[in-house]
């Protein structure tokens, strides 16, 4: 019965952070076209910047579990139990910042001057473009024509 609680305390600190890692820099861009729309324009600045993916993944998973069993270690009775919800979810945290920072890659930040007024920006991995270039942005892509 101990373990069984002790499985589900874990599987549930593992979902409550899972929750709680949403990325709080994520500011959506306002376009002044839909995504499938095309845009045009002139690129005003280029900038290169590291980009990681901030899913859920297996580092997460496993960094709650080795941690849920060492706090498992810790204690009796309740604070065992602290010990145990504490543990996986500071090996969670750890494990998903691991993962996110082994996972990053250089991308390019392009802003574009539109022609009908105003700019729109858009990250994207691969850049053989110029500053000054006319460019098109279609499905939040960046393209000379």
């Amino acid at each position: 019965m101990k373990t069984n609680s002790i499985l589900l305390v874990t599987l549930l600190a593992g979902v409550t952070l899972m929750g709680g890692c949403a990325n709080p820099d994520y500011r959506p861009v306002a376009t002044p076209a839909s995504r499938s729309d095309v845009v045009y324009g002139v690129i005003d600045s280029i900038e290169t910047t590291r980009v990681s993916n901030d899913q859920i993944g297996a580092g997460t998973v496993i960094g709650g579990i080795v941690g849920g069993v060492l706090g498992h270690q810790v204690g009796g009775g309740t604070g065992n139990d602290v010990a145990t919800v504490a543990g996986a979810v500071g090996g969670a945290v750890v494990g998903h910042q691991i993962e996110k920072n082994r996972n990053q890659q250089d991308a390019y930040r392009i802003q574009v001057r539109l022609e009908r007024g105003g700019y729109q920006t858009v990250t994207q991995a691969v850049s053989d473009l110029r500053v000054g270039d006319r460019v098109r942005i279609q499905n939040n892509q960046v393209t000379r024509y």
